[in-house]
C-alpha cells in the first residue's frame, strides 16, 4: 500500500510562494523601520543591518557545514527573522545583543527542528526572549523617541508607558495622577510612543503594515483581530471595574507590543493554527495571557510570551481544529 507523503507547513497554493510572502511582510515592516529611522538615526538602521545580516550568515553557516543540506537564504526567511529581531530590541542595543539574539533564533529555534516548516515556536520570539531573560539590563533599557532631523536634541533614556505605569502603581498612585504626571497622549501613543522597541514606536505605522497584508492575503485578520478584540474586552472589563487601577483598552492596545505581536508575529505561516476556528482560539489565548502577565506577572509586557506559549498549543489545536477537507460536501440542516 502507498502512503501519502504530505510535506510541512507552510503549504503553499496557486501562483504564491515562500519567498514572494516573505518579502510581502518586509515590505509591510517597512513603515515601521522607516518611522524607527526617523526617531531613532543610525541605531536603528544599524539594528536592522546586522539583525537581517547575521540571521542570513547563521543559517547559510548551518546549512553548509553542520547539516550540509539545500540552502534556503534566498526565500528571505532568515532575513524576516532578523528584521524582526531587530525591530523587538531597545534602540540603543549593542550590536553584539542582535548577534547572539540571531544565533539563538536561526540555530535554536529554526534549524535545530529542521528549518523552515518545522519549528515549533517562532525563531524572532524565541531570540527576543532568550535575549530579555539573560540580559534583562539591556533589554529594559530604553531611549525616548526624539527624531535625530531636529537640531540640538538628543535621544534620552527612560520607561516604556507599560513600564511606568506599573511602576506608579506599585508606588500607591492611581492612573489619572500616573496620566497627569507623564502627559499621556493617545495621539502621541498613535503616532509616537514614549520608548519601546525600534519596531514599537508607531501604531499607525504598524496599522498600515497590517492593511498592506490584508489586501495581499498575505494573512488573514482572524488572529490580530482575535487578540486585539481579547485585549479590549478583558481590560474593558478590569478597567469598568476599578478605572484607578486598571489603564483604558485603548491605552492597553496602543502600548506595548500588542500591534506588532498580533500583526507580525503571531500570524507566523508555520507556527499558527490551519484552521479559521483553531486562529480565534490561538489569538484569544495569546490575548488573555498577555493581559495576565501584564497585570500579575513581573514584567510590564508579556505578548512575546503569550505567542509563545499559543506556539506550543498550536499542534493540539490543530488536531482538534482542522479546515475542512478540499471538496468535502457540507449537508444542510
Amino acid at each position: 500500500m502507498k502512503k501519502l507523503l504530505v510535506s510541512p507547513a507552510p503549504h503553499l497554493h496557486g501562483k504564491e510562494s515562500t519567498r514572494g510572502l516573505m518579502r510581502d511582510v518586509i515590505i509591510a515592516l517597512s513603515p515601521s523601520l522607516l518611522v524607527s529611522i526617523y526617531f531613532f538615526g543610525f541605531s536603528a538602521i544599524k539594528l536592522a543591518l546586522v539583525g537581517i545580516i547575521s540571521c542570513v550568515v547563521v543559517e547559510y553557516v548551518i546549512q553548509r557545514y553542520v547539516i550540509k543540506s539545500t540552502k534556503t537564504i534566498n526565500d528571505y526567511s532568515a532575513a524576516l527573522t532578523g528584521l524582526l529581531l531587530a525591530l523587538n530590541l531597545p534602540p540603543n542595543s549593542p550590536w553584539w545583543l542582535i548577534l547572539i539574539g540571531s544565533i539563538v533564533a536561526i540555530g535554536v529555534a529554526k534549524m535545530t527542528f529542521g528549518g523552515l516548516g518545522q519549528n515549533l515556536f517562532n525563531p524572532a520570539l524565541v531570540g527576543r526572549v532568550f535575549l530579555l531573560v539573560s540580559f534583562p539590563v539591556i533589554m529594559t533599557d530604553w531611549t525616548i523617541p526624539v527624531s535625530w532631523f531636529r537640531e540640538g536634541i538628543d535621544a534620552s533614556s527612560g520607561a516604556t508607558a507599560l513600564s511606568i505605569v506599573k511602576e506608579g502603581l506599585a508606588k500607591g498612585l492611581n492612573m489619572d495622577q500616573i496620566f497627569q504626571a507623564n502627559d499621556f497622549s493617545y495621539m502621541e501613543m498613535l503616532f509616537s510612543k514614549i520608548g519601546g522597541s525600534v519596531g514599537e514606536v508607531s501604531a499607525l505605522a504598524l496599522i498600515a503594515g497590517f492593511v498592506y497584508l490584508l489586501i495581499r492575503r498575505v494573512i488573514k485578520p482572524h488572529i490580530p483581530l482575535s487578540i486585539i478584540g481579547s485585549v479590549i474586552v478583558i481590560t474593558g472589563i478590569f478597567w469598568l471595574v476599578d478605572p484607578q487601577q486598571y489603564a483604558d483598552p485603548i491605552f492597553s492596545v496602543l502600548t506595548g507590543g500588542i500591534l506588532i505581536g498580533s500583526i507580525f508575529m503571531a500570524t507566523d505561516y508555520v507556527t499558527s493554527p490551519m484552521s479559521k476556528q483553531g486562529m480565534i482560539l490561538y489569538g484569544v489565548g495569546i490575548g488573555f495571557l498577555t493581559i495576565m502577565i501584564r497585570y500579575f506577572g513581573s514584567y510590564p509586557e508579556g505578548i512575546s510570551f503569550a505567542i509563545l506559549i499559543m506556539n506550543a498549543c498550536v499542534p493540539l489545536i490543530n488536531k482538534f481544529m482542522l479546515p475542512k477537507r478540499f471538496g468535502k460536501e457540507v449537508k444542510n440542516g
